[in-house]
């Protein structure tokens, strides 16, 4: 193990922590795998995203999408998706992305799922109720999530790729809430300058809240009793999904290579080192508060490290 921990210590040394914008959480624990492997992260990372900033940066710019301009963006999204399949069913008309997919044995649903989440996002301005954002979620970010889950399950064979042993989605699902939920609490301030707002009416309503006093509070950086009430909602529910979080690492971990076991506990740490962060009582949610500084990130990466200890090989698990 003292020769596998020198070799993940020698990546870290690798990576730019200056630079950390351009590497969301979800690479920096990607980048600990083999080069192949993180590239097609990176690939189909950077596909999503530009679908993704596609639609943030128009609503960033003129607050909504109107009705004009829906269909425009809904037709992008579902050509996305369709060049997607197109190119898999001809792979000699393949890209880079489309080619990923097929060497690595990822499945299509993440996509699909991802891109009908984009699409409610062209035609909604935020979530009615809890459920809603929780249903947007299995794509927004359930989807990514699974796509990284599944590079850490495979396991090489004769120059191809086996299945994970287990079901992706059920083990993505609680990392990616936990993460997500985190992400839009640590993001509070900076989503709502840029016209971007992922809580929920009702919860909104029920703390007697508006998304102009979200916005004033943003600006302000103050918060009222009613906004740490609806926070403290949405964080009890991001420690009830960091709880099966640390139970789906435990389950999956054995099934996969010590690389990817560490990956999937730096992912882990990284979000928990936020959501470890967040002062229900006195907090004002800013991003100066929130945010961690790249010599912080670089730390939590590196005690993860030295204190990673892989799981033992078990039998093949079925997770229904």
């Amino acid at each position: 193990m003292n020769d596998t921990r020198e070799i993940f210590l020698d990546k870290l040394e690798s990576i730019d922590f200056k630079e950390i914008d351009k590497h969301p959480n979800i690479l920096i624990a990607a980048r600990f795998w083999e080069e192949e492997r993180y590239y097609a992260a990176k690939t189909c990372y950077k596909f999503m995203r530009s679908v993704d900033d596609m639609i943030d940066d128009h609503k960033s710019a003129y607050n909504q999408i109107g009705k004009n301009d829906q269909f425009k963006f809904e037709e992008a999204v579902i050509q996305w998706i369709l060049n997607i399949r197109n190119r898999l069913e001809n792979p000699d008309t393949g890209d880079e992305f489309s080619n990923t997919i097929q060497k690595f044995g990822i499945p299509l649903w993440p996509f699909e799922d991802f891109a009908r989440s984009m699409v409610y996002d062209i035609h909604h301005d935020g979530f009615r109720n809890l459920s809603a954002f929780l249903e947007y979620s299995q794509g927004a970010s359930v989807a990514p999530a699974s796509v990284f889950v599944h590079l850490c399950g495979i396991s090489d064979n004769s120059g191809g790729y086996l299945e994970p042993e287990f079901d992706v989605r059920e083990a993505a699902t609680p990392c990616a809430m936990f993460s997500y939920l985190v992400h839009i609490i640590r993001d509070f301030q900076k989503d709502q300058l840029a016209n971007l707002n992922y809580f929920a009416d009702e919860e909104m309503e029920r703390n007697g809240l508006t998304r102009k006093d979200l916005r004033n509070m943003a600006l302000d950086a103050t918060v009222n009793n009613g906004f740490r009430a609806m926070i403290s909602g949405y964080y009890l529910l991001a420690d009830d999904y960091r709880k099966k979080t640390q139970e789906m690492i435990r389950k999956i971990s054995p099934l996969m290579k010590p690389r990817y076991q560490l990956s999937l506990d730096i992912i882990f740490s990284l979000y928990l080192m936020v959501f470890e962060r967040i002062d229900i009582k006195r907090g004002n949610f800013t991003k100066e508060e929130l945010e961690p500084s790249a010599e912080e990130i670089r730390a939590r990466v590196q005690k993860t490290i030295l204190e990673f200890q892989p799981a033992q090989r078990l039998m093949k698990l079925t997770m229904e």
